[in-house]
């Protein structure tokens, strides 16, 4: 059967960068699975799992805008070092929990100098292309429970 909506699919797949160092891979763990046209993957990549069959292999790029998002200049900010509390020794590339507008965010240490820290609340994947290998290892209709709660049911239903 083929890939369309209200059917899960489940996929390995390697995610890589412009410079092909991989960012992410499925390699040595379970498939993922989704329930397609639930907006549980990047947009990009769901388009272009739409109507693929099972043991289909493909590649595909997908831009920022079909991806985690162009980078947003005020999401990066300069904040005070006594803002964090408790923490000994901040380093570029440690991430927090902070608050934004809409709600919880995750922000990323960009830089320190001397008593200021820049941080950075844009996704670590935003304004980069997506390359992604992908091979399809299984599609089926979504169950009528999975279709009421929007989401796989069972193992390696995990979010990313």
């Amino acid at each position: 059967m083929q890939i369309a909506k209200n059917s899960v699919a489940a996929f390995h797949y390697t995610l890589t960068d412009d410079q092909g160092q991989v960012i992410d891979s499925s390699e040595g763990r379970e498939p993922l699975t989704y329930l397609h046209g639930s907006g549980q993957i990047v947009p990009g990549l769901e388009k272009r799992m739409e109507g693929r069959r099972s043991g289909d292999k493909f590649s595909t790029d997908v831009t920022p805008e079909e991806g985690y998002g162009v980078r947003h200049a005020q999401l990066m900010q300069e904040v005070p070092i006594s803002a964090f509390q408790g923490v000994e020794d901040i380093q570029p590339g440690m991430q927090f929990q902070g608050r934004g507008p809409q709600g919880e965010i995750n922000v990323t240490v960009s830089r320190v100098e001397g008593d200021k820290v820049f941080i950075d609340g844009n996704h670590p994947l935003a304004g980069k292309t997506l390359h992604f290998a992908i091979e399809v290892t299984g599609v089926r209709a979504a169950t009528e429970e999975e279709l009421a709660h929007g989401h796989v049911h069972g193992a390696g239903g995990h979010h990313h």
